[in-house]
């Protein structure tokens, strides 16, 4: 195969997926005005549904004007040999192949965030501000791209160091060493993630003694899971819209509640909710979910050593020297559309899961309160009560609305 060729290919690659994923959006769009199935009756009052219909519209229309432009720039980029344009800069800095590989991703990261940034800022300060969403400022928006900046530096940055550092030490076997550590750091972010992480953008807080956490640990106790960490997240600081999450495992496990869900939701409903997280840990589900993503990392890993020392690679990008960072450029591009199969699996689980989770709630606390929190989050978020069934199977992680309330009601 000639570089030429390669090239192509990528270039296929790129437009074809960027077609796919249109043209199941426009899909799901011609559904947004469907009548509301006779389950979901008074989810919405009309004002409302009408409102999340003008919210579901403006949040498509956007989203294709910025993937339209993500488009453009990609491809411009690949035509106007753009990836040797910056290799070349990383190159007349230092000749370290580490630090190449960093300048180079660093540039490009940059870059593309600063491009991305207007778009960012309309969706937050525009479209979630007219449908009464956002609560976040102008200054805390830009503080939390800063501090994602120096997450993303600190973490991706030492990630990406080691891998290449791997492959100048032990060549193609540098999968073996790149798979433990990312497994390990998987496993800490796993661990200590809501301590580590969560803290540089939101307090948390324990749950005040009162009615919700003596149902929360009254709960806790009957169905034997021994929960001592309940903590508050102040999401109302950056959007109204809710949520609880279940983070860690062994004596490391939470619960965290958005302080937006407690507002929302009755107390039932809340420990409903809370059930259903419980039930994610009773199922083994973050386990098998560990499992899952270590086991897939661990195959992209070594497609990837079988390809990264490939001139090809680099020659199809127009990259004279041969190079890792070039190499995973082209790697990143060829496997999207195994990943794109492997993502429709792990949302085929995760729907599975969410059943699961759904029916050990029900059967360990109770059916209704679980089924009106649904509705009253669906609700407060403007959900889309009538996805089309072909974009729900490629992407939702989660059953519909609808479908979760005829599941439980079975």
């Amino acid at each position: 195969m000639s570089p030429e060729v390669l090239f192509y290919i990528l270039i296929g690659i790129i437009i074809l997926n960027f077609i796919w994923d249109t043209a199941l959006g426009l899909l799901n769009a011609n559904h947004f005005d469907d009548p509301v199935p006779e389950e979901l009756q008074g989810v919405f009052e009309e004002g409302e549904y009408q409102k999340s219909q003008r919210y579901k519209k403006a949040s498509f229309r956007f989203g294709l004007l910025s993937s339209s432009f993500s488009l453009v720039v990609t491809l411009a980029f690949f035509f106007l040999e753009g990836f040797a344009w910056v290799d070349a800069i990383a190159r007349s800095v230092t000749s370290h192949p580490v630090w190449v590989g960093l300048l180079f991703f660093g540039i490009i990261m940059f870059a593309s965030d600063l491009l991305s940034t207007p778009f960012s800022y309309y969706r937050t300060f525009v479209i979630e501000e007219q449908f009464g969403f956002n609560k976040t400022t102008p200054k805390l928006f830009f503080i939390d791209k800063l501090k994602g900046w120096l997450l993303l530096g600190i973490v991706g940055g030492g990630v990406l160091a080691a891998l290449i550092l791997f492959y100048e030490w032990v060549g193609a076997s540098f999968w073996w060493y790149a798979w433990g550590l990312i497994t390990l750091i998987s496993l800490l972010m796993n661990l200590f993630y809501a301590r580590l992480i969560v803290p540089l953008f939101n307090k948390q807080t324990p749950l005040e003694e009162g009615s919700l956490r003596t149902q929360i640990e009254a709960y806790a106790q009957q169905v034997g899971f021994d929960l001592k960490n309940i903590f508050v997240i102040d999401g109302s600081k950056r959007s109204t819209k809710a949520n609880a999450y279940f983070s860690g495992f062994g004596s490391q496990k939470r619960i965290t509640l958005y302080d937006t869900l407690i507002n929302d939701l009755e107390d039932s409903e809340i420990v409903a909710v809370l059930a259903h997280e419980v039930g994610h840990y009773k199922k083994r589900h973050i386990i098998t979910n560990l499992i899952a993503a270590t086991l897939s990392t661990g195959i992209t890993l070594w497609l990837l050593s079988l390809l990264i020392g490939n001139p090809l690679l680099s020659e199809a990008l127009s990259v004279a020297e041969p190079s890792f960072h070039i190499g995973l450029i082209a790697f990143t591009v060829l496997f999207t559309p195994i990943s794109e199969i492997t993502g429709l699996f792990m949302n085929m689980i995760s729907r599975a899961f969410e059943y699961q989770a759904d029916r050990y709630a029900e059967t360990t606390f109770a059916a209704a309160p679980l089924i009106n929190a649904l509705k009253k989050l669906s609700k407060h978020s403007l959900s889309n009560l009538t996805p089309h069934p072909a974009y729900v199977f490629f992407y939702y992680s989660h059953p519909t609305l609808l479908q979760r309330v005829q599941h439980l009601k079975r």
